[in-house]
């Protein structure tokens, strides 16, 4: 072997940390893989569906109405809940007569199957720094209405993609 020349098992090596150091700051800064557990996302997430969650999304903004996130459960920070936020810092959030009101406006949510019921709540305003989330399955999801705003700093990152199983394969919207 010439000099300056790595043995075979040293390149093999060599490349094994590496792709387990990039593995590990991906997971820790970049991308996160989640399981669905439970029912409370259903249409959008079916229990068993298989995300990744962008943990850099919110390095530079905010988490806007719409978007799907994962957090730690203000409750019990050891387990990751997955929902929708609705209102925003400084949103006045109101649910009645199965609809949702964002600041007195009727807002569409095309997400829910028609026909969804759930009962009234608000309205409540949003303090800055906080978001109110739900479930898209409304009336099978502890969320928001149950345990209080959600914190900025409890938030893991934005669902993006569903890589499992492969026929519900897609961006998440």
């Amino acid at each position: 072997m010439a000099e300056g020349q790595k043995s075979y098992w040293q390149e093999i090596i060599e490349s094994l940390v590496i792709a387990v150091i990039l593995a590990v700051v991906i997971r820790a800064f970049i991308l996160q893989p989640f399981y669905i557990p439970s029912g409370s996302m259903i249409p959008t997430l079916l229990q068993g569906d298989r995300i990744l969650v962008a943990k850099f999304a919110y390095w530079f903004k905010d988490p806007q109405r719409g978007d799907i996130i994962v957090f730690h459960y203000p409750l019990n920070p050891r387990k990751d809940y997955i929902k929708r936020v609705i209102g925003v810092g400084g949103d006045v959030v109101e649910l009645r007569d199965n609809h949702l009101y964002i600041n007195g406006h009727l807002t569409p949510e095309p997400y829910l199957p028609p026909g969804t019921v759930f009962p009234d709540y608000g309205p409540v305003k949003v303090p800055p720094g906080c978001y109110f989330v739900l479930g898209d399955n409304r009336m099978n999801s502890e969320d928001s209405r149950v345990w209080g705003m959600l914190e900025r700093r409890y938030i893991i990152g934005k669902a993006i993609f569903r890589y499992w199983p492969l026929d519900r394969i897609g961006v998440l919207n």
